[in-house]
């Protein structure tokens, strides 16, 4: 079998192709501007330069090698980015998923049963408004979509066309609405900022350490990476084509509790301020996903708690810094 990776410049994409590649798994991986290290990176992953905007660059790479799975990754991923860039993000996340799906359509032209999975990370954030809204904290795959950002937004037309063209075409796509995920390698979500500082605080003001924070007060299921991949691979395995899935934690903290367990592996208080620019224009009090869905489909469990992840992002931001 081989598995295409879009967006394997990115913390998830980073992860996924090196646990496929341990597993003896033929994977290639396309990245451009990566939000990586790509020297963390295993050398012996095949990683190619590839801009999905244009959609020749990634038609080249699917008719090259004719993967039986796509885990298509690649987006402007940041919510604070899209504000300031909500052409690019808009281009990236909608435009680049629609030259995958046209790529797949041009190769059935020469190889009619071409017929590969396709799984397309969608975002917890095309519910925004409705997660304010809903009764129950655990937001369902029904549930209205109202995003609160260009971000969002731009998800939420991703999510849209890759049903297009299950429906009209009859490419076999799942899409993952992905909540709060996290681990090594992640940059710009609480938990990595608040790692990283720690660190930092750790390394240079042990005495009198300080961390600059914004909204503490908001919670989520913050899950790990690790969870995340093996509910991905699940889906790819088991899920059903056209069908959307949630793949959240189950476990919610709010966000000052990321701070208690940094400071308990660390054996430190911090002195808090807040920074008006870590203040979102629009911050959802809670995000949590109903997996009941996902569950049924694959028998997925999560498996690491936040304390082990955390530890884990300590050790790899200590390793940096030193």
């Amino acid at each position: 079998m081989t598995v295409l990776v879009t967006g394997a410049g990115g913390m998830v994409g980073s992860h996924l192709i090196e646990i496929m590649k341990l597993e003896g798994i033929e994977v290639v991986g396309t990245y451009y501007k990566p939000t990586v290290d790509l020297n963390e990176i295993s050398n012996c992953v095949n990683l190619i330069e590839c801009d999905i905007r244009y959609p020749k660059n990634i038609e080249r790479i699917i008719r090259l090698y004719m993967p039986e799975q796509i885990y298509h990754l690649a987006a402007q991923s940041y919510p604070t980015v899209s504000w300031e860039k909500p052409y690019e993000t808009m281009d990236v996340n909608v435009g680049g998923t629609i030259a995958v799906f046209e790529a797949i359509k041009e190769l059935r032209k020469t190889y009619p049963n071409y017929n590969p999975i396709v799984i397309v990370a969608c975002s917890s954030a095309e519910y925004g408004k409705t997660l304010e809204e809903i009764e129950d904290e655990k937001v369902k795959e029904n549930a209205q979509l109202k995003p609160l950002h260009p971000y969002g937004v731009s998800k939420v037309g991703q999510d849209l066309i890759s049903y297009q063209y299950f429906a009209n075409d009859n490419i076999r796509t799942i899409r993952a609405r992905i909540f709060n995920t996290t681990g090594t390698r992640k940059k710009n979500d609480v938990t990595s900022d608040f790692t990283n500082r720690a660190i930092r605080q750790y390394c240079e003001n042990k005495k009198n350490p300080v961390l600059t924070v914004g909204n503490i007060y908001t919670k989520r299921a913050i899950m790990d990476v690790k969870d995340l991949i093996t509910a991905l691979r699940s889906l790819a395995e088991k899920g059903v084509a056209g069908e959307v899935y949630n793949i959240s934690s189950e476990r919610v903290y709010e966000i000052s509790q990321i701070i208690e367990i940094i400071e308990q592996q660390l054996g430190i208080h911090f002195e808090l301020r807040v920074d008006e620019k870590l203040l979102r224009p629009t911050d959802e009090k809670i995000i949590v996903g109903d997996v009941k869905k996902l569950k049924e489909a694959t028998g997925w469990k999560q498996q690491i708690n936040l304390e082990q992840t955390i530890k884990e992002m300590l050790e790899y931001w200590k390793d940096k810094y030193n």
